[in-house]
Formats: structure tokens, C-alpha cells, sequence
């Protein structure tokens, strides 16, 4: 199941991502993340249980438009990586 939790400080936006999320959640987290596309944004990702790779390649678009991914589970970041790596 998954839950987005959206916290405000001083012009900082996080989503906190907790539980599992695959592509059939996807619209819902795509949705909240460009509801705050004006401000600074960070996806907390600390409370993730679970990922497919098509959420992980969502998560690198955000990084490539300068969203910060912060406590990312080592297991996701190094799917990450792999996914960034030339074929």
C-alpha cells in the first residue's frame, strides 16, 4: 500500500513515500510530485518497503529535474545506478 505525506518548511516541500509502490501507483505519486513543481521539492524515501523499475525510473527523471531524492533505501539507489548505466 502505498501513502504520500506532504510536509512544508520554508519554501521546501517533502513527500514522504512510505510502503509499496509499483506502475499502478505511479500516476498518484506523478500527480502529487507536479502539484509542486513551483517550489523546492524533495522525495523522502526512507519509509519505501518496496519498488518496480518503472518507479525507478521515475525516480531518476526526478533527479534529472533537479528533485532531491533523500533516504533512499541502498537497495533502490543501486537499482538506480545500474538503471543510468549505458546497455
Amino acid at each position: 500500500m502505498l501513502k504520500i505525506t506532504r510536509v512544508t518548511n520554508t519554501g521546501t516541500t517533502t513527500l514522504i513515500v512510505s510502503g509499496r509502490i509499483c506502475v499502478a501507483q505511479l500516476p498518484d505519486l506523478r500527480r502529487s510530485v507536479e502539484a509542486e513543481q513551483a517550489r523546492e521539492l524533495v522525495l523522502d524515501l526512507n519509509e519505501l518497503s518496496l519498488v518496480d523499475g518503472e518507479i525507478v525510473r521515475f525516480f531518476l527523471r526526478c533527479e534529472m529535474q533537479g528533485i532531491r531524492i533523500a533516504l533512499c533505501p541502498a537497495y533502490v539507489r543501486e537499482w538506480m545506478a545500474r538503471e543510468k548505466r549505458p546497455p
